[in-house]
């Protein structure tokens, strides 16, 4: 089994920064891609930014120029460095990561329990 614990959310005032991080732990050969999602109230989930193994991340539009991805393989670690942060940041942000738990390529998504980011203007 794998598991994946967030940390550093909170509440901040509009125009200043975060840092997310989520660590993956338990039964690990390899991890794939790592990705951030938000879920604001009645809304869906959706993506914030994701990072291969090997680099070269994707990120929202809505998010694009103000946060930063960045991983660290040999902790299991992702990150989310959240600078200039608006009101509309306002979410339950979840990390996930595609997992290799045995020998064969065989890969599972697995997700946080997710941790609250509040803006206030």
């Amino acid at each position: 089994q794998v598991q994946l614990v967030e940390s550093g959310g909170g509440l901040v005032q509009a125009g200043g920064s975060l840092r997310l991080s989520c660590a993956a732990s338990g039964s690990i050969f390899s991890i794939n891609d790592m990705g951030w999602y938000r879920q604001a109230p009645g809304s869906q989930r959706e993506l914030v930014a994701t990072i291969p193994r090997r680099g070269g991340a994707n990120y929202s539009y809505s998010v694009k120029g103000r946060f930063a991805i960045s991983r660290d393989n040999a902790k299991n670690t992702v990150y989310l460095q959240m600078d200039s942060l608006k009101p509309e940041d306002t979410a339950v942000y979840y990390c996930n990561a595609d997992v290799q738990s045995g020998y064969r390529p065989i890969y599972y998504t697995y997700w946080g329990q997710g941790t609250q980011v509040t803006v206030s203007s």
